[in-house]
């Protein structure tokens, strides 16, 4: 496995190092245990892979599989504690993290619970309270009935919703993190720049799809974990199906929306193509969404609101949206970071002020006729001053492909 997402290990080659260092852990941990004091929690329990890797560096793809549960309990003062299933010990033991509790899983009856329920009583005392993350975008991975069960066995102790503790401290990335996501766009666009030369019309979107991945692979991806999209004459109506066997003509338009990984972190962009010359429709809804992100870029500062950023872009497409095509644009980008989409979401009701350390897809879109739309996407940083575009800027014609 080596050191692979866990401690920080310099790459030699121009990229960002993998993992982090010690302190980068430290400073995570004393900003999480500050609102916690702020918040009257004595230790927060966490069951997700990004908010345990958030605070231990534990990378592994394991988590793919759903029979085992992995538990970090994060005290008032000192170190986190991991309580984790046994096959992991070695791989938790390469990172920060020095108490590390196991047991032999699965187990049918009882599948760490007592360890579990051990560990938060030590960090959170027997009249303590306990923060868990229950809101929108979260979930607790362990069966129902052992949470119940973790509850029930600890009456003394209080639940408290930490929802709100979890996105204050990941939505704000470091600049060691912004650097992954900013290397993990490099890659994605340096594929981009190569479908020209792999692919064009004749081609099945399934063939188009599996070269663009081994494209992302040989650029430095360390995996392509999200790639949709779709092609159609003039344009597309379904950008989340996985590709079909539909061969590539004249005049489709084809769109990929990547999300590939660099040490665990994610890009999330698109980018648009005509196969062969473009029509004036297409054109012109490529100009509208490619000027609904410039107006997006404008507003992205820290101090405006998610909401600032969505009414900006919707001002430059809904009046050039098709109004037979009916439906709702919904959000228009939303954070990245450890995850493909994090909170918070452009949108018009998202109030969320942003801070210098935030990510953000910008993600304009519109119906350009009913059962078919445009969407264009960049990712940035949220800096003091102008946004930090993390993605190569879109060129400013649509990219046409072979139509023979």
């Amino acid at each position: 496995m080596g050191n692979y997402g866990l401690r920080e290990t310099t790459m030699g080659d121009g990229r960002p190092p993998r993992g982090f260092p010690d302190a980068e852990f430290e400073a995570r941990l004393a900003r999480a245990q500050t609102l916690m004091a702020a918040r009257g929690l004595d230790a927060l329990l966490l069951t997700t892979e990004p908010d345990i890797r958030w605070f231990t560096g534990f990378l592994t793809q394991f988590w793919l599989s759903p029979t085992r549960p992995w538990f970090l309990v994060v005290p008032g003062a000192g170190k986190p504690v991991a309580v984790i299933p046994g096959i992991g010990s070695e791989a938790m033991g390469r990172t920060w993290i020095d108490d590390i509790r196991t047991w032999s899983s699965p187990h049918p009856s009882d599948d760490g619970q007592s360890v579990l329920s051990e560990a938060i009583r030590e960090a959170a005392g027997e009249g303590g309270m306990v923060g868990l993350p229950m809101g929108p975008e979260t979930h607790v991975r362990m069966p129902l009935a052992g949470l119940q069960a973790l509850r029930d066995g600890m009456p003394g102790i209080g639940w408290q919703d930490a929802t709100q503790v979890m996105r204050t401290l990941r939505q704000v990335k470091s600049p060691a993190e912004i650097d992954k996501i900013a290397e993990a766009c490099r890659i994605a666009c340096d594929a981009f720049d190569r479908l020209p030369e792999i692919a064009g019309a004749g081609m099945t979107e399934l063939e188009v799809f599996r070269s663009f991945k081994i494209a992302c692979l040989g650029a430095g991806a360390d995996d392509v974990d999200y790639l949709v999209g779709g092609a159609g004459p003039g344009g597309y109506g379904d950008i989340i199906s996985p590709p079909s066997e539909r061969r590539l003509q004249a005049g489709d338009v084809l769109i990929l929306d990547v999300g590939l990984v660099f040490d665990g972190y994610y890009c999330d962009f698109d980018r648009n193509f005509s196969v062969g010359p473009p029509s004036d429709a297409v054109r012109r809804s490529y100009e509208a969404v490619w000027q609904a992100t410039e107006a997006g870029l404008a507003v992205a500062r820290a101090g405006g609101t998610c909401a600032d950023l969505f009414r900006a872009m919707n001002a430059v497409t809904a009046p050039l949206a098709d109004p037979s095509a009916g439906g709702a644009v919904g959000r228009l980008g939303h954070g990245l970071g450890m995850v493909l989409t994090e909170f918070p979401s452009i949108a018009d009701w998202d109030e969320t002020v942003l801070e210098p350390g935030f990510v953000m897809t910008l993600e304009p879109g519109m119906a350009t006729a009913p059962g078919r739309m445009m969407v264009h996407e960049e990712n940035v940083a949220i800096t003091e001053g102008a946004p930090r575009l993390l993605t190569r800027r879109a060129a400013r014609d649509i990219p046409v492909l072979s139509a023979s």
